[in-house]
């Protein structure tokens, strides 16, 4: 017997007031600029996210460069450059550590965090929980405001004299600490701290926006076990946010006094030129501590949000109901609380005690537990499914292939014995590259792809989509699969050369490889933009629903305006998953459908329901079989 979930809302504000939310006349400045309108910013952080990308990518085969062709003469670069080519035509191994400081940080956190979860958050959670924006359009405003505070500050760090920040965007102290030692550990280290602090703002004001936003404002019917795993997705990804990044804050605070102050947080016993230095009873293992607590949680501040989108596009594009749609909360739910207490598997090499990296290897190998559930999930629901493969859905098994193998090695990894011998080496680069980073820009991807038409208005082109995802997946693979076998080997990661080395010269071949399919998965990627930015002008026109989905977003007009539907919101009646259901006259059934108008396709307590709707007004009680 199906159990009922009672929900119950009372008189909301925003259901009645859409004459006065529908036409809001601005002028240019305040329509696209500083704009209040949810998807307008999610555009603004999609775009700047994107231009972020291009210059992370960028900085990576720069370096490549130099791993994968140690001899070559890098002349060719100082127009560029500058005096960061050597006048023996070499990389400035001090710009070395400040290039992969760099990538690290615009990946990480400008691109896979406000870029993925910045756009798709602030651009689908009104829409598919049936509110006209956010709960606070000023908030969001200002979120995507320091997030540009903080892109400008980071990007005019990269054309200083001494440089951008250089201590690996971990910035562990002491180098960190110490403005004398290198010279990325000057003002650019400075620049990189402001810039942080300006993000972190950024993310907390919009994930406490997220939070509210779910909680208060859901359409009429819209209970929890009615939302889709996207909205979940986002909800868990705020909350994880809202706990861990002003732990962030405070180190990068304390690391600031440190720096500028003659305090000793972190430093102690420190001598520099054979000369002792005044700090005295710091610990660079607590900077660490406090890093990496926030450092594994923003893992799956990256991960979640892209395996939110790919729950809805694989369902909707294998015409299926996804498998599991309570595992699937659930799974997220159990990795949302496991994510704050692994964070010292980074740390094993740190002298911990064994005893306590037996319990952190212990809940780290849990957490494999929930993800194999969701891969699990992904793969039932493609089973026997009428698999639509568009460019969105193929970005949505491509990140179902990396989470899986990216995965795997990660079990490696959460071993305290195996990972002392692997954490220093190429292992460790290629295990999160494709688990976290290539995982997450994939989900990103699909959501581009799948969510354009409701963004724009129009359809991107699916013959450069598949062109794009083919030599995009292959050329993660290649760079990243080479990695895990020169890093069980030993080879060793942060080195900016590595040819002084006779053990190493046999990896000269694989080294190339990596650096010729990081340049030419870097240039697919125009590809991309190319399709991107024509078909948001000169695409064919979207249909309304192009991809027959059942969810809310798809009900407003081809070109929302600000308030997203024209009259009132629509009534959520059913999950969001309702794809071939036997007997119904099509292969889907939308959210605002009610039973009564499906009597083909119900199921029994289904039926039940049809007496209830008439009540579903103003302060309506909805109940709903929990069937799903």
């Amino acid at each position: 017997m199906a159990t009922t979930d009672i929900h119950l809302h009372q008189d909301v504000h925003h259901h009645d007031d859409h004459e006065e939310h529908e036409h809001h006349e601005g002028n240019f400045w305040t329509t696209y600029i500083f704009s209040q309108d949810h998807k307008i910013i999610a555009k603004q952080f999609l775009i700047t996210g994107i231009f972020w990308a291009l210059l992370g990518g960028t900085l990576s085969v720069i370096f490549r460069l130099q791993l994968g062709f140690p001899d070559m003469n890098l002349d060719w670069l100082k127009p560029v450059l500058g005096g960061w080519i050597t006048p023996e035509g070499k990389l400035d191994p001090e710009f070395y550590l400040a290039l992969v400081t760099m990538h690290g940080t615009i990946m990480v956190f400008f691109v896979l965090t406000a870029g993925l979860s910045g756009t798709f958050s602030n651009f689908l959670i009104p829409l598919q929980i049936g509110a006209r924006d956010m709960a606070s359009g000023f908030m969001n405003m200002l979120s995507y405001w320091f997030f540009f505070i903080s892109s400008v500050i980071m990007f005019v760090s990269l054309f200083l004299e001494t440089g951008p920040a250089g201590g690996g965007w971990t910035v562990y102290p002491p180098l960190s600490a110490l403005p004398q030692a290198i010279k990325g550990s000057g003002l650019g280290m400075t620049l990189w701290l402001v810039a942080m602090a300006f993000f972190i703002a950024s993310s907390l004001l919009g994930s406490i926006n997220y939070i509210t936003t779910v909680i208060n404002m859901r359409t009429k019917g819209m209970s929890f076990t009615r939302m889709p795993l996207t909205i979940w997705a986002f909800f868990f990804t705020a909350i994880i946010g809202v706990l861990s990044f002003p732990v962030l804050f405070a180190a990068a605070l304390l690391l600031i006094f440190d720096r500028s102050f003659g305090t000793s947080f972190y430093l102690s016993d420190i001598y520099i030129g054979g000369e002792a230095l005044a700090h005295d009873g710091g610990s660079p293992i607590l900077f660490q501590h406090l890093f990496w607590f926030l450092g594994h949680p923003e893992v799956y501040i990256v991960l979640l949000p892209a395996l939110g989108l790919s729950s809805e596009i694989i369902a909707t594009n294998s015409r299926k109901p996804i498998f599991g749609y309570k595992a699937m909360i659930g799974s997220m739910l159990f990795i949302a609380i496991l994510s704050f207490i692994v964070w010292a598997h980074h740390m094993f090499v740190t002298g911990m005690n064994p005893f306590l990296g037996s319990i952190f290897m212990l809940l780290t190998l849990i957490i494999a537990v929930p993800s194999a559930v969701k891969i699990f999930n992904y793969v039932t629901t493609l089973w026997k499914g009428n698999i639509h493969f568009t460019p969105g859905m193929l970005f949505s098994i491509g990140l179902v292939s990396f989470f899986l193998t990216g995965g795997i090695t990660g079990i490696f990894l959460g071993n305290s014995a195996i990972d002392i011998q692997l954490h220093d080496t190429y292992f460790v680069v290629a295990h999160f590259h494709l688990v976290m980073g290539s995982a997450s820009f994939f989900g990103m991807m699909a959501g581009v792809y799948h969510w354009f038409p409701k963004m724009f208005g129009r359809m991107m082109n699916p013959t450069l989509g598949y062109i794009h995802f083919w030599l995009t997946f292959v050329g993660v693979y290649m760079v990243f699969f080479p990695m895990h076998y020169i890093g069980i080997a030993g080879f060793p990661r942060r080195y900016y050369s590595w040819t002084n080395f006779e053990t190493f010269n046999g990896f000269t071949d694989l080294n190339m490889l990596v650096s010729i399919a990081a340049i030419l998965t870097l240039a697919s990627q125009f590809i991309f933009l190319f399709n991107f930015f024509y078909s948001m002008f000169r695409g064919r026109l979207a249909p309304i629903n192009p991809w027959d989905s059942t969810t809310l977003e798809w009900t407003t007009p081809r070109n929302p305006g600000h308030g997203n539907w024209v009259g009132e919101i629509p009534s959520v009646y059913r999950w969001p998953y309702d794809y071939s259901k036997p007997g119904a006259k099509e292969d889907y059934i939308p959210q605002h459908i009610p039973y009564s108008e499906t009597p083909e396709s119900n199921l029994p307590h289904e039926n039940d329901l049809i007496k209830l709707e008439s009540s579903n007004g103003s302060g309506a009680i909805v109940v709903e079989g929990d069937k799903h």
